[in-house]
């Protein structure tokens, strides 16, 4: 039996190399080179075409090169009685805080404003610089990535608050959950993180409404998937004053268009979805680890309920 390796990235010989050197026993196939459909028992895969993942016969489990299975899920003919695996990697977590800490403090002392003062070659202090005991910071998503990087914005003194689906109790940090708390945690968030995975629930939950219950002049950063904002409301909210400034990583569309209006927006900094790399030194032993699991019928770590989306 053998291994499917699918992605389109410029690290594919990376990837060649870290697997062989963690699973030196397996036979792994590079996308197009797939050989006999019925040899592959494990596919290890980002963004793979609709339909390669049901064309497997004997294939016994999905892994994800990345912490985000939509676009695993988004594949009608995804094979979702097999195990399907996202990848938690400590590098990738950390990558991902660092992204998050970076843009927080930047919006907390103003660098978006002060870039656009200095293209318009205007001196002018934005004073008094504020307080972090003063400043409240919340997470969507209290995940492995969104707990990760409350723990990093700790020492800073922030007011923090964190939302999800589900309750959870987090030492030091105002937490909400469902739809009932939703409004209320909003409404407490100078500056929000959004770093939610992308469900049936979630897509679009950054909409005019949403927006207009955050405070006044308050900071968006979205790290996770660019369908959990409605960019048109986004737009708005900025034109009219509603939000200060916003850090996108993610986008619908990506590449994102060179006609598309956050390009050149002057509140709008972008990122091309660089907050985190999976990194294939570090990831491929998890990948080995996800494969033993399955093959000894234990549950492997990353294993995705398909019930909720993550």
């Amino acid at each position: 039996m053998a291994l499917l390796f699918y992605s389109l990235s410029d690290s594919q010989p990376d990837w060649t190399s870290a697997i062989a050197k963690v699973m030196p026993g397996e036979r792994l196939r590079i996308w197009p080179d797939v050989g006999p459909l019925d040899d592959i028992e494990f596919a290890i895969v980002w963004k793979p075409p609709p339909g390669l993942l049901a064309s497997l016969p004997n294939l016994k489990g999905i892994l994800s090169l990345g912490a985000g299975i939509d676009h695993l899920v988004s594949d009608p003919q995804l094979p979702r009685h097999l195990p399907l695996v996202r990848l938690i990697d400590p590098s990738l977590t950390a990558q991902m805080s660092e992204y998050v800490v970076m843009n927080v403090l930047r919006h907390h002392r103003f660098m978006p404003q002060y870039a656009r003062q200095q293209a318009a070659l205007l001196w002018q202090p934005i004073l008094p610089p504020p307080l972090t005991a003063e400043r409240r910071v919340g997470v969507m998503g209290l995940g492995v990535l969104g707990r990760d990087a409350l723990a990093k914005l700790a020492p800073f003194g922030f007011q923090l608050r964190g939302w999800s689906r589900t309750a959870h109790n987090i030492p030091s940090v105002a937490c909400f959950h469902g739809a009932s708390g939703l409004s209320d945690f909003l409404a407490g968030c100078d500056i929000l993180v959004c770093l939610l995975p992308l469900s049936t629930e979630t897509r679009g939950i950054l909409d005019a409404k949403r927006l207009a219950l955050l405070p006044e002049g308050a900071c968006l950063i979205n790290a996770a998937r660019g369908a959990h904002v409605i960019a048109t409301d986004l737009i708005a909210a900025l034109d009219s004053g509603q939000l200060a400034a916003t850090t996108l990583d993610v986008f619908d569309s990506e590449p994102l268009p060179a006609d598309h209006p956050m390009w050149r927006h002057p509140a709008v900094t972008i990122t091309p979805h660089a907050a985190g790399w999976t990194i294939p030194e570090t990831a491929a032993g998890l990948m080995a680890a996800s494969i033993a699991a399955i093959r000894e019928g234990r549950k492997p770590v990353g294993l995705v309920d398909l019930s909720v989306g993550y």
